[in-house]
């Protein structure tokens, strides 16, 4: 999409409905003075957009608000604000479908009547509303299904009624003015600050849609410059329309001796087809009801197009099911999304007991996703995550907090004057809680760790600096080391803390410097030239204590270290004793134990190999190892699954597809997958190991607490000769 297309999404969803079911309710609450009110939103959602549109332009990304949380947040809060964002999605579709239905059977019977006949009870009863409001979200998956896009056809035509009934309401001012229009605008603030207040929370919800385009913004053209424009551009063209069209029904839309108060108290809902009624007759009030049927249309279709793609932004992430993300092959668009947001919809039209409440909810939800990305426009800027070469929003950080105060605001009203709401909105995210941990959570761990270690810039974002612990005792395995360090702490962002331990013996004889000092220079002088040779700058620390084992342990609780790298030149059941174990089971951090050969650097390894076994574990921090490892260079990744020579062909193909949907997790690029069937899984591996520069392997653990290195992780030490790293997460 380019401007055009970007702008009719926003004009589509903010255009039309709000104002024709909002405005009566903003008119009981406040009097003529709504318009003021319109207008104050406008300003908080001018501000709002301007945040948006600088989160977009540095994240042209699909998925809106949940894109921005994902970037700045951590995974479960970016998780939980993606959740309630597709619910109000999915929500304000409900209700547009409920509002075309409304109209549309409204206008039937009228126009039954008009034909000088009575119309049918069915017509108002029983589930044709419900089947009414369900045909057009069929139809608008159907056509987004096919092409990507919201409808045009329907945000044009309405808009151009709009128009044309503010054109007419403009004439008949003009050519008889009224002798009463301070009347009818007097009381102006029909009950005070407290209405106008009131009417701005009930009507701001008028205002949403802005949002949408940012929703869609990994399929529009241009996106630095087209976004921000397209968002500006939706809010003029709204309230260009908003404004004239308020004050010309409480103007010469209200017959003598009205007051639009009054009226809208008594029809809330029709108010403004019946003020244009009163001023342009039955052609009015039909171009209202036309109006009012393209606008729920246009933005029906503009929702479910934008919660789709909230769906697949979190489906790509791993945390919705990731089945959602398959994008059609023919027609390029995302169809399980569209599906299964239309078929939400659908089921909240036809189980949902109080649609009203769900809709102050998605109001609800929108402010308060609103003050979330004020507030993440604010982290992204703190972090260096805007680019300032893209849109920037003025008198920063004044409008952003400005925004964050309205919209919290806005949003402690709702709660307040719909409480059903606020219990509607925590029903959801119990319920979206309880399926990210049952379902969705290990997944989306494994893929947010890839993720991060492939692009460092998310660690910075979200405000991680990691920092590895790493004990050297033997020089020759200080440039092995010291390479492995840096890909698990990646530049500008982590950090590697390279530890020596001194152990003096009681019988050293003072004022003579101990060998075991001067060995320890030898040890920081050669790691200190290993880090500065492959262009690392590491910190450095030398220690003295009676236990070396105890001292790594406290140093590493200490500093808060979110890694410990050990290096062995060999792996035997003499160097895995007790007190190595001991010192993996204790730590409360990720650990990754060694084996190089002399001289092996982690630029040697191009082709890794990964045995696998069961479907858990170690699985973030592997993913996070091979992630960093695709970043300093393109590898070739096998993962590794044997099993028994009696599985089956059929078997051992589902095993293949399963194993290759679990790697491509943890490894999305220059992936392959294997599955062997052998008796021995020892010989199967070192097998493989001979076309293998590493191998990445999973430590055993005894039970929840102990991590022991076992027989299968020193079998395989024994008979391979390559590198090979063992790890053990943590708890």
């Amino acid at each position: 999409m380019g401007l055009t297309g970007a702008t009719l999404v926003g004009v589509s969803a903010i255009v039309g409905g709000g104002i024709l079911t909002l405005a009566g309710v903003a008119f009981v609450e406040t009097g003529p003075s709504a318009v003021i009110a319109f207008a104050l939103n406008g300003v908080i959602a001018l501000i709002t957009a301007l945040s948006f549109a600088e989160l977009a332009a540095s994240f042209p990304e699909s998925g809106g608000t949940y894109a921005f949380a994902r970037k700045i947040l951590r995974l479960e809060a970016a998780f939980l604000v993606g959740w309630v964002v597709w619910f109000a999605s999915i929500v304000a579709g409900v209700l547009y479908a409920l509002g075309f239905a409304a109209f549309a059977v409204f206008a039937i019977v009228e126009l039954i009547r008009e034909l000088g006949h009575t119309p049918a009870a069915w017509l108002t009863s029983g589930l044709i509303p419900t089947i009414a409001a369900i045909i057009p979200v069929g139809v608008y998956t159907l056509t987004l299904v096919r092409k990507s896009g919201a409808s045009r056809t329907a945000t044009i035509g309405h808009l151009v009624i709009f128009v044309i009934l503010i054109i007419g309401g403009i004439w008949v001012f003009i050519k008889d003015t009224p002798t009463d229009v301070a009347s009818t605008l007097t009381p102006f603030f029909a009950h005070g600050a407290s209405g106008l207040i009131s009417a701005m929370g009930y009507s701001f919800i008028a205002l949403q849609g802005f949002d949408l385009i940012a929703a869609v913004g990994g399929e529009i053209k241009d996106p630095e410059r087209v976004i921000p424009k397209s968002m500006i551009l939706s809010l003029a063209i709204a309230l260009v329309i908003y404004i004239p069209l308020l004050l010309i029904v409480t103007t010469v839309g209200l017959n003598p001796g009205e007051n639009i108060s009054a009226v809208s108290a008594e029809n809330p809902e029709t108010v403004i087809a019946i003020t244009v009624h009163n001023y342009l007759g039955k052609p009015g009030f039909w171009m209202v009801m036309a109006a009012a049927i393209m606008a729920t249309l246009s933005a029906l279709c503009a929702n479910l197009f934008a919660a789709s793609r909230v769906a697949l932004a979190m489906a790509r992430d791993r945390t919705l099911s990731r089945q959602l993300s398959g994008i059609s092959t023919t027609r390029g668009t995302p169809s399980p999304a569209i599906i299964a947001s239309a078929v939400m919809m659908v089921l909240l039209l036809l189980v949902l007991p109080d649609v009203a409440s769900a809709g102050a909810a998605s109001s609800l939800i929108f402010l308060m996703s609103f003050a979330l990305a004020h507030w993440i426009c604010i982290l992204a800027h703190r972090r260096g995550g805007i680019d300032p070469s893209k849109f920037k929003i003025p008198f920063f950080p004044v409008l952003p907090i400005i925004g964050i105060i309205a919209c919290l605001s806005l949003a402690v009203f709702q709660g307040m004057a719909v409480p059903a709401a606020g219990k509607v909105a925590l029903v959801w995210l119990i319920l979206g809680g309880g399926m990210y941990w049952v379902l969705f959570a290990r997944q989306a761990r494994v893929y947010d760790a890839s993720a991060e270690a492939i692009n460092p810039q998310l660690m910075q974002l979200r405000g991680r600096n990691p920092l590895v612990l790493v004990p050297i005792a033997n020089p020759a395995n200080a440039e092995s080391m010291v390479t492995v360090a840096d890909a698990m702490a990646p530049p500008n962002f982590g950090r590697v803390l390279l530890l020596n331990v001194v152990s003096l013996a009681d019988s050293n004889e003072p004022n003579v410097q101990p060998p075991e000092l001067a060995d320890a220079q030898k040890v920081l002088a050669k790691s200190l030239t290993a880090s500065f040779a492959h262009g690392l700058a590491p910190e450095a620390l030398t220690t003295v204590a009676a236990n070396p084992w105890e001292e790594i342990q406290r140093v590493a609780r200490v500093h808060r270290c979110e890694s410990l790298l050990m290096g062995f030149s060999n792996i035997t059941e003499h160097v895995m004793n007790k007190k190595v174990e001991e010192l993996i089971g204790r730590v409360a951090c990720d650990v990754v134990v060694l084996r190089a050969p002399n001289g092996w650097k982690l630029t040697d390894a191009r082709r890794v190999l990964v045995p696998v076994g069961g479907r858990s574990g170690h699985r973030v921090l592997r993913a996070r190892l091979l992630g960093s490892l695709q970043r300093t260079g393109l590898r070739s990744v096998t993962f590794l699954q044997v099993v028994r020579p009696d599985v089956s062909d059929q078997a051992r193909a589902e095993m293949e597809k399963e194993l290759r949907q679990f790697a491509s997790d943890e490894s999305p690029e220059n992936l392959t997958t294997v599955v062997e069937s052998s008796s021995d899984v020892i010989a199967a591996i070192k097998s493989r190991s001979q076309a293998a520069d590493l191998i990445i392997l999973g430590l055993q653990r005894q039970d929840s607490n102990h991590r022991v290195f076992g027989d299968f992780a020193l079998a395989v030490a024994r008979q391979t000769t390559c590198a090979l790293i063992m790890i053990s997460q943590k708890d």
